[in-house]
């Protein structure tokens, strides 16, 4: 997998809807989906991905369309979006393997 340094320093790969090639969705846990605010897609949020005790575990920036990705273990997380615009957060739980859709809405 190519990684890609944004301009705001970020060594997170390129954000996009579309999962890379080669990744078993039957194999790994994703926690996929989108920041928005008043219904329309926010790019450039920090999206940070904390464990279930609090701990930040990785941060990615979000697509132009707001899309965002984490690879992650089984367990309970918490995904923060932080915008100039507003802030939000969700939580999910990825009980085994496949796309686990997550939506964030920044206020």
């Amino acid at each position: 997998m190519t990684t890609t340094v944004t301009s705001d320093g970020c060594g997170a790969p390129e954000q996009t809807a579309e999962l890379p090639a080669g990744i078993d969705l039957a194999k790994e846990i994703v926690l996929g989906g989108k920041v928005t605010a008043d219904g329309a897609p926010v790019g450039g949020a920090y999206v940070r991905l904390l464990d279930a005790s609090g701990e930040f575990t990785a941060e990615v920036v979000s697509s132009a369309d707001g899309d965002f990705r984490f690879f992650a273990a089984p367990g309970r997380w918490t995904v923060r979006a932080l915008h100039r615009t507003g802030n939000g957060e969700t939580t999910v739980t990825a009980d085994g393997p496949g796309l686990h859709p997550v939506a964030v809405t920044v206020e």
